[in-house]
């Protein structure tokens, strides 16, 4: 199905889209939020226009009771969301309004409140050491008890595919327990998370032909699943999904709320977000990774960086003439963007698309376009890569427009040398000279640093800073080595200490954000040879290279053939 434009009109109560991020999500491995964290969390969640956001389990986890604490005392203010507070049923044998735990979750003053409940018989005999009588007395009588305090309730089902087929009378009896005491949804959860598509399907499908009872779905990824289980759920009668961002949470994680919001709202054609907000979708997903700590998933469907970006030559011929005829949608519903990598993969339509997306027009310039495709296959195969060296690529094309001065370093090298020191006190200093003409002036620079390549970048700017104040703004944010693989290529069959090395080298403009180039504060260069200094030498030239040709003026998005070229050096 294609759409043009997401659903706007939000169903309302019809349609639960159910956030526990802050819960089940906070169960990954090395995710650990502070309450600051959390609030920040819901917040974005709330703007996202999701229903429900399930904060915690207030009264179990300290950090939980002051995050329901703080909410209450006005530090949320959630405009589309519902706050959510998660908690057990009561223990057996305990009277509901006598169980801390219960007591815990009014205490939290969050308008619903999610009960967990055993629903596998097994685990009910087993784990609770109880019989299936008393535990759904102890479902019952919590969900009466809450309602009857004015909490919405809803009930989730712990292990219940395991638990329906492995005895389908005591799931149901559980299920039957919680909504006629007068809890709203039935929420059943493959725990376990090894349910399939078809499987989730059936088993649904049998529920609410045989119960009539609002369903919801919670499924954890073991299988890889999650995500296409949670659809399964709804084509099959669920009117209710637990997800969390980015598909945080314990073990292999849960639905990704990304992925599914985007298969419901643009294949399945359902309005489960609010009108305006859909377009939030990626800056929300990277906010949250951010606020997690844990890098943005580059390849997550819909919201990641890669979700649009196209490699083979083939699918950017397609795209040139269409954009549709290789995106499932188009990106910028969801806030992403089509993006075009330009590797040893890549034809003439790859570099054409990629000039464009980088403001440089090659319309009309078929010689240079065949420049570049054979610069980039020819270094590719002696061991660069292109792909996060936008920088790097942008200086080859624009050479080969006819724009050399632009694409030229603002010095000339004579000879640079690296000396680096082990002294007698352990400490280990690199020093650096480099020798450079800088317009028509030899100039000698001799700098340290704590290795060679920051001895290397200090020395250089130390000889072109006086004529080049532009670079006290711009410095070198990160570094990375990689030996390439031997035989991968004719030039990288070095082995150990003799193998051929790729650096990436990423650079900063702090004065980008005030200046003609707000919004491109950062790029990324490329250098390749058998000499680690030396290819770190090349990734810092293009580094500088680049900073100088925004320092001209030709920035990224603008015309710069042959005529425009004239008006924007300066």
């Amino acid at each position: 199905m294609s759409r043009t434009e997401p659903a706007g009109t939000p169903l309302g109560d019809a349609f639960h889209v159910y956030d526990t991020t802050l819960r089940d999500g906070a169960q990954r491995e090395g995710i650990s939020y502070s309450v600051t964290d959390k609030l920040a969390v819901a917040r974005h969640l709330d703007s996202l226009g999701v229903g429900f956001i399930e904060g915690g389990w207030p009264g179990a986890l300290p950090k939980d009771t002051e995050f329901f604490a703080r909410a209450a005392a006005g530090e949320l203010g959630l405009r589309h969301a519902a706050l959510v507070a998660f908690g057990a049923t009561r223990k057996a044998g305990v009277r509901a309004q006598d169980d801390p735990q219960v007591r815990a979750l009014l205490d939290s003053l969050a308008p619903v409140v999610t009960l967990v409940a055993k629903s596998d018989r097994r685990h009910i005999e087993r784990a609770l050491r109880t019989d299936v009588a008393e535990n759904c007395a102890m479902v019952a009588d919590t969900v009466a008890f809450l309602r009857g305090e004015g909490r919405r309730v809803f009930l989730d089902a712990e292990h219940f595919f395991d638990g329906y087929q492995f005895d389908p009378d005591t799931a149901l009896r559980v299920l039957d327990a919680a909504m006629s005491s007068g809890a709203d949804v039935a929420v059943l959860c493959d725990t376990n998370g090894g349910m399939l598509p078809l499987g989730i399907a059936e088993i649904v499908t049998r529920v609410q032909e045989s119960t009539g009872f609002r369903l919801g779905i919670h499924c954890q990824d073991d299988t890889g699943c999650a995500v296409a289980n949670s659809v399964a759920a709804v084509q099959s009668g669920a009117t209710h999904v637990q997800c969390t961002a980015n598909g945080y949470g314990e073990r292999a994680g849960n639905a990704d709320l990304f992925a599914v919001l985007g298969n419901l709202v643009m294949k399945l054609d359902m309005p489960a977000l609010p009108e305006g907000v859909f377009a939030e979708m990626s800056r929300v997903s990277h906010a949250l990774a951010e606020l997690a700590n844990i890098a943005p998933d580059t390849h997550q469907a819909y919201v990641g960086s890669s979700a649009f970006a196209h490699k083979a030559g083939l699918h950017a011929s397609a795209i040139k003439v269409d954009p549709e005829l290789y995106n499932h949608m188009d990106p910028e519903l969801v806030g992403n963007g089509q993006r075009v990598l330009v590797t040893e993969m890549a034809g003439r339509a790859s570099v054409e698309l990629k000039a464009a997306e980088l403001g440089i027009d090659l319309a009309g310039h078929p010689a240079a376009v065949n420049s570049v495709v054979a610069t980039v296959k020819e270094r590719e195969a002696q061991g660069w890569s292109f792909e996060a060296a936008d920088a790097s690529l942008e200086l080859i094309m624009r050479s080969a427009v006819g724009n050399g001065s632009q694409a030229r370093a603002p010095f000339t090298l004579e000879s640079y040398r690296v000396i680096t020191e082990h002294r007698a006190d352990a400490a280990v200093v690199a020093e650096a000279t480099v020798k450079v003409l800088v317009d028509g002036r030899r100039i000698i620079a001799t700098e340290e640093g704590n290795g060679p390549v920051n001895a290397l970048d200090a020395a250089l700017r130390a000889a072109l800073t006086p004529s080049c104040p532009w670079l006290e703004k711009v410095e070198l944010s990160d570094y990375k080595v990689r030996i390439l693989t031997p035989g991968s290529s004719p030039a990288t069959d070095g082995h150990g200490t003799d193998a051929v090395t790729r650096v990436l080298v990423e650079s900063t403009d702090h004065a980008a954000a005030a200046g003609p180039n707000a919004g491109c504060s950062a790029w990324t260069t490329v250098g390749v040879h058998g000499n680690v200094v030396e290819a770190s030498w090349l990734a810092l030239v293009d580094a500088l290279t680049f900073a100088a040709l925004r320092a001209r003026g030709a920035q990224p998005a603008v015309d710069v053939t042959a005529a425009a070229a004239a008006s924007a050096v300066r």
